[in-house]
């Protein structure tokens, strides 16, 4: 009896030693993070706006952490596939997600997906905002943003846009402006701006809300018309230009640029990953690239404003794409 008794004393104890161990290995771990380089997945193919962005960003921010933050691109499903990667891998830090808007329309979209966009993910910050411009082909009868949104209204159903795909930026965009302006404008998908960006040039749709350095640089080489900026406030970069916002109040649309880590990162790890993504942020170099590249930089990246930010994106597209009928099935 007297023995039995010890024996289970004796595993009781180990138990709990054991127990205080786990988190004792887990906080040193945390200190000692990072300790090899740091795996940064960008679900979208390289050489993209949001890949040339995380490149830049990931020089900055390496040198902060003090070790290599690799970029790795997987692609596929509109950034479903770079997503479950990060959502299924270890919550130890070494394995980031630097995502775009599609993180927070894709649920509204999907029928199933493989992870869960909320609590599937730790946020760490966000890091820059991504402005858009609307351009039209030179043929369209409308030289204004007041007389283009005439033009689509005395045309309902006529009237095409193209965009990189359902759910991508430039789609959201331009049915943000259906849905506030009660227009009927109808969507061209197709596989990536390029393409539809050709198609604008080439007359054969009229419209695209399209990333701001993409777009700016055919307006700037005569092939398209820029009528009008997606931000609530006009840009530095086209100051003569105005915001749509002007003549739909509450309009505002862009991508962005998030860092996520797979849920259960320890609160250690995410201070250390959120203190050096701010300092990166504020790198002069990354900010002459980002301003090059039409971005606008965040200046104090936190977790919690990431996750009220993701929840505002997730309702307000979830809206827009059932007023939309858009499906990415």
């Amino acid at each position: 009896m007297k023995s039995a008794f010890l024996r289970r004393a004796l595993a009781a104890g180990l138990v709990a030693a054991c127990g205080a161990a786990l988190p004792a290995a887990a906080a040193q771990a945390a200190q000692d993070y990072p300790d090899r380089a740091v795996r940064l997945i960008v679900p979208y193919a390289a050489g993209g706006p949001t890949d040339t962005f995380a490149r830049a960003l990931a020089e900055s921010w390496g040198r902060q952490l003090g070790v290599p933050l690799i970029i790795e691109n997987r692609t596929g499903a509109g950034t479903v596939v770079g997503t479950e990667a990060v959502a299924k891998a270890p919550p130890d830090g070494y394995t980031l997600l630097l995502t775009t808007v599609a993180h927070a329309v894709n649920p509204s979209i999907h029928e199933k997906l493989p992870y869960r966009a909320v609590e599937d993910f730790a946020p760490v910050g966000l890091a820059a905002k991504a402005p858009l411009v609307l351009i039209v082909n030179k043929n369209v009868p409308a030289q204004t943003l007041p007389e283009f949104l005439s033009y689509l209204k005395a045309n309902p159903g006529k009237v095409n846009f193209g965009s990189a795909g359902v759910g991508s930026a430039p789609h959201l965009g331009a049915e943000l402006v259906n849905y506030m302006a009660g227009t009927q404008a109808m969507h061209v998908p197709y596989r990536g701006s390029a393409p539809a960006m050709a198609d604008v040039i080439g007359g054969h749709v009229e419209f695209m809300v399209d990333s701001a350095p993409t777009g700016l640089a055919q307006v700037r080489a005569g092939t398209v018309r820029l009528l009008a900026t997606s931000m609530a406030q006009r840009l530095p970069q086209t100051p003569d230009t105005p915001a749509i916002a002007e003549q739909i109040p509450g309009y505002e649309a862009y991508t962005w640029n998030g860092v996520f880590a797979p849920a259960g990162t320890p609160g250690a790890v995410i201070d250390k990953l959120k203190d050096t993504l701010r300092a990166a942020l504020h790198d002069e170099k990354l900010k002459r690239s980002a301003y090059d590249m039409g971005l606008i930089l965040e200046n104090d990246p936190q977790p919690a404003a990431l996750a009220s930010f993701l929840d505002n994106e997730l309702d307000k597209w979830g809206r827009v794409a059932k007023a939309a009928h858009m499906s990415a099935n």
